[in-house]
């Protein structure tokens, strides 16, 4: 519903411009020439580019950030997977170190251990 209030609105915005802007005027595009364009048209024209101009940025611009983030996680899972290597390798030498002050023969084993 809002959306077509809004379309409505630009509609009339665009329909008031119009009213003012029917002069023709040439468009002049490099080597190009159009002739006896309406004064409208080119407004709304340049609008219609500097907006797919400006969207496009935006996709660039959001694609660049993805595969930012995408790197960052792979570099957090990474960095998660060495600390639960560190952790076990923690956790087995407390248990080489209980044996050693127990001076028992036997081996520990913990069956909680990760």
């Amino acid at each position: 519903m809002l959306g077509l209030i809004l379309i409505l609105i630009i509609g009339s915005i665009l329909v008031y411009i119009s009213q003012f802007n029917f002069m023709p005027v040439s468009l002049n595009l490099g080597m190009y020439v159009f002739p006896n364009i309406p004064l409208f048209y080119v407004i709304v024209g340049s609008l219609l580019c500097g907006l797919l101009l400006s969207y496009i940025l935006y996709v660039v611009h959001a694609i660049s950030t993805s595969f930012s983030i995408r790197g960052k996680d792979n570099e957090i899972k990474k960095n998660k997977d060495e600390i639960l290597e560190l952790t076990k390798q923690v956790h087995q030498l407390e248990l080489e170190n209980e044996k050693i002050k127990h001076n028992t023969g036997t081996k520990l084993e913990d069956p909680n251990a990760l």
